[in-house]
């Protein structure tokens, strides 16, 4: 009889050193990512880094690029015992939902495409949206927005409709809170590198006829002329990083304005901006043209 027990004591402990199977899916970075809880805890002991979200608030946002599906990704798979059907063409869709952000624990790690999930990049994990594919993210609660590039697969909870990187939620102003009720729109016009998007002609375009003309090099001082404004759209502390954002856009903002972009520096800063222009309300209709034109996100300087 002792001998019975002790056999049913074992089994009863092996049973309980096992661990439940885990659902497959893509290697992603997030497999059911949500940072906090509603207990104020961060999912899986994920959590921010240790920089506050208002030194990533300047952080460019995902330049629109005409890029190939992933040959992999965008199969269907199953998790949790949920099927999902990824979409395999760039048409153009808008959902309503909960926006979430996951941080260091994935940092590092392989998304559900196979590169490197980066918290600081403008990136995030949808369930369905095409791998890659690009997506304007509204903040319903604030009306702030930024694009982003879909490279992972998530987030799994039924109440999820996205997870931003940190640096896209610090943009939308809820890194501290951990979510927001979010709008989100795929974007199908793609800006291709042999053909540059179309731009109507300056002397046809008032709003661009508007645009006060770019002083020569010689005499453009932002920060020395405070009658002037200018539109930044990046801000970096390493003088490379802000050279090699320079090149990256030089050539959307040229299209979508007529204007080049230049690096200031000031404050310990170096700062890429669109200008100068003679008012504030000039400066506002150049990043607004910014944003339609070559999907970046700026702000007025003066």
């Amino acid at each position: 009889m002792r001998a019975l027990l002790f056999a049913l004591f074992l089994v009863a402990l092996a049973g309980c050193s096992t661990r439940p199977p885990q659902p497959t899916v893509a290697q992603s970075a997030n497999p059911v990512a949500s940072p906090p809880t509603s207990s104020g805890k961060f999912y899986l002991d994920d959590g921010p880094p240790d920089v506050s979200p208002e030194a990533l608030e300047q952080t460019p946002d995902a330049i629109v690029r005409d890029e190939p599906l992933h040959r992999f990704a965008n199969r269907a798979y199953v998790v949790f015992g949920r099927t999902y059907e990824p979409r395999t063409t760039l048409a153009s869709f808008v959902e309503q939902g909960v926006a979430s952000w996951y941080g260091r624990k994935f940092h590092g790690k392989r998304t559900a495409s196979g590169e490197v999930y980066d918290m600081f990049a403008m990136t995030a994990a949808h369930p369905t949206a095409p791998l890659p594919s690009y997506v304007r993210v509204t903040n319903l609660e604030n009306g702030r927005q930024v694009v982003v590039r879909v490279n992972d697969r998530g987030p799994f909870l039924h109440d999820r409709l996205i997870d931003l990187s940190y640096a896209a939620a610090a943009k939308l102003g809820f890194a501290r809170k951990g979510s927001a009720r979010v709008e989100i729109e795929l974007l199908v016009d793609r800006p291709s590198a042999a053909s540059p998007p179309d731009v109507p002609s300056r002397s046809t375009t008032p709003q661009v006829s508007a645009l006060a003309p770019p002083k020569p090099a010689s005499e453009m001082s932002l920060t020395a002329d405070a009658n002037t404004f200018s539109v930044q759209i990046g801000a970096f502390a390493s003088a490379a990083n802000a050279d090699a954002f320079l090149n990256q856009v030089d050539r959307f903002v040229s299209d979508a304005l007529g204007v080049a972009p230049k690096v200031y520096f000031g404050a310990g800063m170096h700062r890429v901006r669109v200008g100068p222009f003679a008012t504030r309300e000039v400066a506002s209709k150049a990043a607004q043209l910014l944003r339609e034109r070559a999907g970046l996100s700026g702000v007025v300087a003066q």
